[in-house]
């Protein structure tokens, strides 16, 4: 084996590594190899910048645009309110749900989707007194079953289909997937109609003080005749600096006071205070305070008739990603109060002001209902237990004729699906669906700088012979089992692969081995082509194996073994079916 092709397997090895740690961004890791693979001298410049002008990158970009247009204008909440009139029982609303989901993925990004039906699927789920643990994984897997359907559901398809086009086999026409697509949708539904109320747990809702834990950081202190706060306000006492304590609220004789800052305190006030026991313990014993034993914190003690408690999930792209509440000046910036973050069923409440924000972390606000109002109107945060409000719904209609029309001009080989995602693009700024600004906010650039680090490795995984170095010892192992059982290690591999990192990047590693393993064996790569796109879009096992998965986590107060139980036996049974139905839709 070649220096090259030695080189080039160490850096996709470290990549997986990588990726499969999280302990750096993935579109970090993404540019990392890029840079690495330069400086080796393994890509040429042109080849190293090539994936920034991939047609599968700039088309991925064109529809993010394109479903923030239908997310903007209300189309989607539209179709998915009509969701919420139609699921009575719930076995109507696990059809309802799934089939709509399913049909709007097909065609729009599906995380931006499942960000407009996740507080949809909770009023469904209040309403007809349906537990939401049942509803929100369904929600999250037939999301991804609506993605497999077209060329344009997730990225994965157009960059398998981009990988394809470059190396000679040609690329994916629109409705390709659509058959395959059809069967994995009729069976994951059977599969829930069947096996849900054994699989899907029922975890009923608690009220949000116990749901976040706060009854073990908020409590009641009186303030004694003889305390030191008395004549300060709650910022002069410095309660934040020196003993890492919130007063949420300051209660005179007659009257609350939420948020007293520049309250002066009195003899006889009781604070409500939120911090870790030993701080508040050090608290009581330095400032004269009495703790009030036979405190019981329930969701009434920190409301009002228009104080209320609000749970917000961090949404897909948003601004608040990698940034912390002191950072982002949240209490100032949006007047409401993070009490606690929930992320993957963990509760966090200790050094709030310092914890970075991710995709998918629920934050539990306390606002007033004007702030509350607001927040449902901020693209950065999906507010629960609320339909979404809709900024231009009379421009839906025009949204959707132009999404139809990106679709069918590519459907029937009239332009390209870049040209015509690029023109429908600017169809929406001209026609002011949405402002240029908000274009380009919509796209998620994680997801561009992935695609384009990642696609120059294997470009160097063909060019080096690594892809065909690996793909000849796969065939030393199964080949002489035939392309069928080829195909079943090709999509098991992949399964497992988008389980622990980067959908995307299991694609873009895998895709130029299948290739060179199809022309080992002698055979069509297209059906070990679609193995990796279905595998690949497909990532039920695990909360962090699909974005959806993520998104769903804390509404649905879910375990990371739910996933596993739910995850685990519809992957194989789509691995079955997969193995039975592609050789037949696509020969070898």
């Amino acid at each position: 084996m070649a220096l090259e092709s030695i080189l080039v397997l160490l850096i996709l090895a470290g990549a997986v590594a990588l990726f499969v740690s999280e302990k750096y961004p993935i579109d970090f890791v993404a540019l990392l190899v890029l840079g690495v693979l330069l400086a080796l001298g393994l890509v040429t410049p042109a080849e190293g910048i090539s994936g920034f002008s991939n047609p599968a990158t700039v088309t991925v970009a064109a529809m993010f645009i394109l479903s923030a247009g239908l997310q903007k204008t209300g189309a989607t909440a539209v179709i998915g309110q009509l969701m919420v009139r139609f699921g009575r029982s719930y076995f109507t609303a696990l059809v309802v749900i799934m089939g709509t989901i399913t049909v709007i993925s097909a065609f729009v990004n599906n995380t931006a989707a499942v960000a407009v039906f996740i507080p949809l699927v909770m009023v469904v789920a209040n309403r007809r007194k349906i537990a939401a643990s049942r509803l929100l994984i369904p929600l999250s897997y037939a999301s991804q079953f609506g993605g497999v359907c077209t060329l344009i559901g997730t990225s994965t398809n157009l960059l398998v289909s981009s990988i394809s086009d470059e190396a000679g086999y040609g690329a994916f026409s629109m409705f390709e997937f659509a058959r395959m697509g059809l069967i994995l949708f009729v069976a994951g539904v059977l599969f829930f109609l069947l096996l849900g109320r054994w699989l899907l747990p029922e975890r009923k809702a608690q009220e949000l003080a116990v749901t976040y834990q706060l009854g073990e950081y908020i409590t009641e202190l009186r303030v004694a005749e003889n305390s030191p706060l008395i004549g300060k306000s709650v910022l002069e006492s410095r309660l934040g600096q020196d003993h890492d304590v919130t007063v949420l609220r300051l209660l005179h004789v007659t009257k609350a006071i939420w948020a007293p800052l520049r309250q002066a305190v009195q003899g006889g006030d009781v604070l409500l205070v939120r911090g870790k026991l030993r701080e508040l313990m050090r608290l009581r014993d330095s400032a004269k305070l009495e703790l009030n034993v036979e405190f019981k914190l329930r969701d009434e003690t920190l409301q009002t008739e228009d104080l209320r408690l609000v749970q917000a999930l961090v949404a897909p792209g948003s601004d608040l990603i990698g940034s912390t509440l002191k950072e982002l000046d949240f209490r100032n910036r949006f007047k409401a109060l993070v009490l606690a973050i929930q992320r993957r069923g963990a509760t966090i409440q200790d050094k709030l002001n310092s914890v970075r924000f991710r995709l998918g972390d629920a934050l539990l606000i306390q606002a007033h209902e004007e702030q509350i109002r607001a927040l449902r109107s901020d693209e950065n945060l999906i507010v629960l237990d609320e339909v979404p409000l809709v900024a231009l719904k009379h421009k839906a209609p025009l949204v959707l004729g132009i999404l139809a029309a990106v679709v069918g001009l590519a459907a029937f080989n009239v332009l390209p699906i870049l040209v015509t995602a690029l023109l429908g693009c600017l169809a929406l700024v001209l026609t002011r669906c949405l402002r240029l600004e908000e274009a380009y906010h919509a796209i998620n650039w994680q997801v561009i700088f992935l695609l384009a680090g990642i696609l120059p490795l294997g470009i160097a995984m063909q060019k080096s012979g690594a892809a065909g170095f690996v793909a000849e010892r796969a065939v030393g192992m199964v080949g002489h089992m035939g392309p069928v059982a080829v195909l079943a290690v090709v999509y098991l591999m992949t399964s497992v692969m988008t389980d622990t990192m980067s959908n995307n990047a299991a694609a873009v590693l895998l895709a130029p081995i299948a290739i060179s393993t199809a022309e080992q064996i002698g055979v069509d790569p297209k059906p070990l082509l679609m193995a990796i796109t279905f595998a690949a879009s497909t990532g039920f096992s695990t909360p962090v194996g699909y974005q959806t998965n993520t998104m769903i986590y804390n509404p649905g107060g879910y375990k990371y073994t739910d996933f596993l139980r739910t995850g685990v036996p519809l992957s194989v049974l789509f691995w079955i079916l997969s193995v039975i139905f592609i050789p037949r839709l696509w020969s070898f």
